[in-house]
């Protein structure tokens, strides 16, 4: 860009500062945008007042103190010479992210409580940032001119805050929006999500390029033909934009250009996550996949300056093999499981008693928002008499004929329909009982190891006082 475009720059805010928005409490608020180099950009925010000078290359930004949570709509104003700009009605409360593919974009137009729910949905503490993006809704098809001409990252997402209300809700995250009601129905906190899904990407969209780097081929080119990369996610990609297609929302590094890294300067309270389909349909993605999920927190963590950042995911559901390439599932689903262990200030929210045998979508999205918000109602927020999730496998023993194993989060173990004890597999189906807080199962000299839930399209009902679902595991008996 030349000095003389420089200088013809106009007063901007950065594009996340809309009416409407919230900024988190607790933390110093930041804002910035751009402006004509040297010229002096005085902020208010509400009655107090900063200044500083736009840096050579357009960059403005400033400090205000960290401010209490408030729901009175406050005013910021920035000046610059002759312009002025203003963003009304922001609240301050806690910002919550949600990311991943199509079952965190699938909005409450179509969740199976929405006819209910919409009575409820006006919630002027909570506030929705729902951009569209650039090939949203668009398979199997090639992208127009026009689209083709708008996959920039600095284009690819397009929209303003607004007030949770019947109508602005409808396009809104259904996993996003039951996790932030059930916050806000709580804590009475303002909550503002920023939605940021693409419907089909993988995982690798989502990271950076510092964090692809250390995954072998991933970055390699064209993406198009990068065999490190999903077969189906390609496949789609190339119905969009054709071979040679340099630009889209699945490449490597993509959505965290265009999304994530834009909002960087602006603190958070954490990421709720629900993505994986897209990788999970050949053995070589669903073994890398917690480590490049791993990676992405890590990277996320440092990146926002936030070490402590919670981050919380939601298990893949259950579905059949017979439309749906699920053969992997129960593996990833063990995958997602196993990160438990690696990552803290984290958690996940198992569904697999929830999806649906023929579709890939299940419809009932306010029970996945519910059990994440258990998490960050327990950690985030100090609600400690909460459980957060269903029983988690601890160790596998074997004595006399017998496998014990043992539970987290296993308190007052149950069937979740009263019958006798399904999903446990040892060469086959094996029968299991609950004794106690622990499940044992008769066998005929030490089997190698035990599966729970172990089929793409699961009936395993174990749950715990709470009805919440055991996860998916394998266990190897020591």
């Amino acid at each position: 860009m030349t000095l003389a475009t420089l200088l013809t720059i106009h007063l901007q805010f950065a594009a996340i500062f809309t009416d409407n928005m919230v900024l988190q409490r607790g933390q110093p608020v930041h804002v910035w945008g751009r402006g004509a180099p040297g010229e002096r950009v005085t902020v208010w925010l509400g009655g107090l007042r900063v200044t500083a000078v736009v840096q050579a290359d357009s960059a403005w930004g400033v400090y205000f103190q960290a401010q209490g949570a408030d729901s009175v709509g406050r005013e910021l104003r920035v000046v610059s010479g002759r312009d002025s700009l203003r963003v009304r009605n922001i609240l301050f409360g806690d910002v919550w992210v949600c990311v991943g593919q199509s079952n965190m974009e699938f909005p409450m137009s179509g969740e199976r409580y929405f006819s209910e729910e919409k009575t409820f949905a006006g919630q002027p503490s909570i506030r929705l940032y729902n951009p569209s993006f650039i090939g949203k809704n668009v398979y199997g098809r090639a992208f127009t001119d026009s689209m083709l001409r708008l996959l920039t990252p600095g284009a690819f997402y397009q929209g303003v805050w607004s007030v949770c209300d019947s109508v602005t809700v409808r396009t809104m995250s259904a996993v996003g929006y039951y996790f932030g009601k059930a916050i806000v129905d709580k804590e009475h906190v303002p909550i503002g999500l920023i939605h940021l899904a693409i419907g089909g990407c993988p995982i690798e969209t989502f990271l950076s390029r510092d964090a692809l780097r250390e995954f072998p081929g991933k970055l390699d080119s064209p993406w198009l033909e990068n065999n490190t990369l999903p077969v189906w996610v390609r496949e789609r990609g190339r119905q969009n934009v054709g071979t040679g297609g340099d630009a889209h929302g699945y490449k490597p590094g993509w959505a965290f250009a265009a999304g994530i890294a834009p909002i960087l300067p602006m603190p958070i309270k954490g990421i709720i996550w629900y993505q994986g389909e897209s990788n999970s349909q050949e053995p070589e993605r669903v073994e890398e996949y917690p480590r490049l999920q791993k990676a992405m927190i890590e990277d996320y963590r440092k990146k926002w300056r936030q070490p402590h950042l919670p981050f919380y995911w939601v298990q893949l559901s259950s579905i059949d093999t017979v439309q749906y390439k699920s053969r992997y599932w129960p593996a990833f689903r063990d995958g997602q499981r196993r990160l438990l262990a690696e990552i803290a200030d984290g958690g996940m929210a198992v569904c697999s008693d929830i999806g649906a045998r023929d579709n890939v979508h299940p419809a009932d999205k306010r029970t996945v928002g519910q059990r994440l918000a258990r998490w960050a109602l327990h950690d985030v927020y100090g609600e400690k008499g909460l459980v957060v999730s269903g029983p988690l496998p601890l160790r596998a023993s074997y004595a006399r004929d017998t496998v014990t194993i043992y539970f987290q989060y296993g308190r007052g173990l149950r069937t979740a329909d009263g019958g006798a004890l399904r999903g446990f597999y040892i060469n086959g189906a094996a029968p299991a009982f609950i004794q106690g807080d622990h499940v044992v199962l008769p066998v005929k000299g030490k089997p190698a190891a035990v599966y729970y839930g172990w089929e793409p399209f699961t009936n395993a009902n174990l749950v715990n006082e709470d009805e919440l679902p055991a996860s998916t595991f394998k266990m190897n008996i020591p």
